[in-house]
């Protein structure tokens, strides 16, 4: 009776062990994947501020709120069965599908290059319109999300490919959490730091009240950095997406020639030659990005679809 107890006792143990060891080898592939999708995480992080850009204080983490729990609905409720589908039943349409995503940030990324050159790089104050014109801003950032989150599940996806359904749907479903509370949190963390600026600055400490007057003052500036790295992080992306992915459908050589220099800089500079031959690969890809997505815009402006998207004053 008690050999029959203990053998039981020992088998849950094994059990516990494999379970144990599951779940590190699925917080592990988490990881990795995450990683690969860092690129597109800066992304979204750098986009998302600028929506809530003159926006009262009051309304700030309630937008962002908003937004980040249509992120994680659209990075659970469609975008990981959707994957988990495609990956299963038509893997080949994943990478067509990635360069979809890339040429729309390659889109948008020229888009405010254009409307800052055009001097049409306006705010829209949402709290002053009213809760239609906040509810209009949410869904749009949720929509810009929507495109980002794709490109980040369908990127670890990538990375993933090789493990069974269920492992692959937790994986996945660990890097739309994670990452998401991620994105939002450093958007929450970014957009008050003038309020605890503020609650710094009313301290008896000199050194709290110093410390409070720097956040204010450096929030402007770090907002204006934000919004041109979020540009250049779109178009960085979207033309890193299309390059990698012109040889997964079988048109190899921008890639191939791409790669080529990098690892040709990569040789000729020892030491330094990893950095200045990632930096050769982003330059060129920013490249596409911006060539691609003036292509994009200026047949938007174009086309009846894209006039009726300029006639709305400060749709974006």
């Amino acid at each position: 009776m008690s050999a029959g107890l203990f053998g039981l006792f020992d088998d849950i143990a094994t059990l516990a062990r494999m379970a144990a060891a599951s779940v590190d080898d699925v917080g592990a592939a988490a990881g990795r994947a995450s990683a690969k999708a860092a690129g597109v995480v800066v992304d979204d992080t750098a986009v998302t501020p600028q929506y809530v850009a003159g926006v009262a204080a009051n309304r700030e983490l309630p937008i962002i709120r908003k937004i980040a729990i249509g992120s994680l609905r659209n990075k659970i409720l469609f975008i990981l069965p959707a994957a988990l589908l495609l990956s299963q039943f038509v893997p080949w349409l994943l990478a067509p599908i990635l360069m979809l995503g890339g040429t729309y940030l390659c889109y948008e990324g020229a888009e405010k290059v254009w409307e800052r050159i055009a001097g049409h790089d306006e705010h829209h104050l949402a709290v002053e319109d009213g809760p239609d014109a906040e509810n209009s801003m949410v869904s749009s950032a949720i929509r810009t999300d929507f495109i980002l989150s794709a490109e980040i599940m369908v990127i670890a996806l990538n990375e993933v490919a090789d493990e069974a359904l269920v492992p692959r749907a937790l994986i996945l479903l660990v890097v739309a959490v994670a990452i998401t509370i991620l994105v939002y949190g450093v958007v929450g963390l970014i957009v008050k730091m003038d309020d605890v600026g503020l609650h710094l600055a009313e301290r008896k400490s000199a050194f709290a009240q110093r410390l409070g007057l720097g956040l204010v003052r450096a929030m402007p500036r770090l907002l204006s950095v934000i919004s041109v790295v979020g540009v250049v992080a779109m178009l960085w992306v979207g033309g890193h997406i299309l390059l990698v992915n012109s040889a997964e459908v079988g048109w190899h050589w921008p890639y191939d020639t791409v790669h080529h220099w990098e690892e040709a800089v990569h040789d000729a500079v020892p030491g330094v030659g990893v950095v200045l031959g990632w930096l050769l690969n982003t330059a060129i890809s920013a490249l596409v990005g911006i060539v691609v997505g003036a292509v994009v815009v200026a047949l938007m402006h174009v086309l009846p679809l894209g006039k009726k998207h300029e006639e709305p004053a400060g749709s974006h």
